[in-house]
């Protein structure tokens, strides 16, 4: 999962901290930063021994669930009902929500209470042409749950998003894909021994998932975290941009500059942050990096 960490003009809708329902927030008081439901308004799943709950996950009635909200412009088209999911299997360096790497630190909740959210959203979904977003954590995390709320979202009429690193890509079967819009696929780096000192796992995983997704014809909005000293080597931009080049079905690509709004949650769970005292990239930077994408002809945000 990444995050926006600039300023939006479009309209959040954003939790009222009381009973789960949502009203509009002036355009111009916005940041494009997450404002977390958790998992308010959605019942967590009944208890049941232990092979029962391992049943129920393996089957994808029951998943392990970080959060949620309602927002627009940010994970889609549209005004965007997003789930996080809990459990990741890379370790990057900026994560902004380390509380979602553990997939036992989430909130075990049932398919059919998370599909009754999703079908209280429609009317704003048909206004505004969004949708629901599975994000992470990595939603590939949990493929059997994650295919059964995407099977559910699309019976509703729903447009579907996973928001990915593409590193467990093999997990996602074609059933799963056909169920699937968008892909938001997070390239965190073009150089393998770039990817490996920023989430600690190898690149040609996202790189096979990307080819795999353009194959198939499935529509991809590309993200690249932009932090300096660490992935802003004209190199390995460069690299990443070759790549994207390639897939004909990318739209979009946004670069995104770091900021280390997730520092404070590190040392609350006693995590060393390593980019303590790495700075937010120049605004020359950011327009050097988009410059590399746009020059592949790429549409860049």
């Amino acid at each position: 999962m990444t995050a926006t960490f600039e300023t939006s003009t479009s309209c959040v809708v954003a939790p009222d901290g009381i009973n789960g329902e949502y009203e509009p927030v002036p355009e111009d008081a916005v940041p494009r930063v997450r404002r977390s439901a958790g998992t308010a308004g959605i019942a967590t799943a009944p208890v049941m021994t232990h092979a029962e709950h391992v049943a129920a996950v393996r089957a994808g009635d029951i998943g392990s669930m970080h959060s949620w909200e309602l927002v627009t412009a940010v994970d889609g088209p549209g005004t965007r009902l997003t789930v996080f999911l809990a459990g990741c299997p890379l370790r990057c360096l900026y994560c902004h929500n380390p509380d979602t790497l553990k997939m036992k630190d989430g909130e075990p909740v049932a398919l059919a209470d998370l599909l009754a959210r999703v079908r209280r959203y429609l009317p704003v979904f048909r206004a505004t042409g969004g949708g629901l977003t599975v994000s992470g954590g990595e939603p590939l995390m949990q493929p059997a749950f994650l295919g059964r709320l995407l099977r559910g979202a699309r019976e509703m009429g729903v447009h579907t998003t996973i928001d990915t690193s593409g590193f467990l890509g093999a997990h996602a079967s074609e059933a799963l894909l056909d169920d699937v819009d968008l892909v938001l696929l997070d390239i965190k780096s073009g150089l393998p021994e770039t990817y490996q000192a920023t989430t600690g796992r190898a690149l040609e995983p996202t790189l096979d998932f990307s080819r795999r997704l353009a194959d198939r014809g499935t529509e991809m909005w590309i993200r690249f975290v932009l932090v300096p000293g660490l992935t802003d080597a004209p190199e390995n931009v460069d690299a990443v941009a070759d790549h994207v080049a390639t897939l004909a079905t990318v739209s979009r690509v946004e670069v995104l500059p770091f900021h280390n709004m997730g520092r404070d949650k590190w040392e609350r769970l006693g995590m060393a942050y390593e980019l303590g005292d790495t700075p937010a990239p120049s605004a020359a930077l950011v327009e050097r990096v988009r410059g590399q994408f746009r020059a592949r002809g790429l549409s860049v945000y």
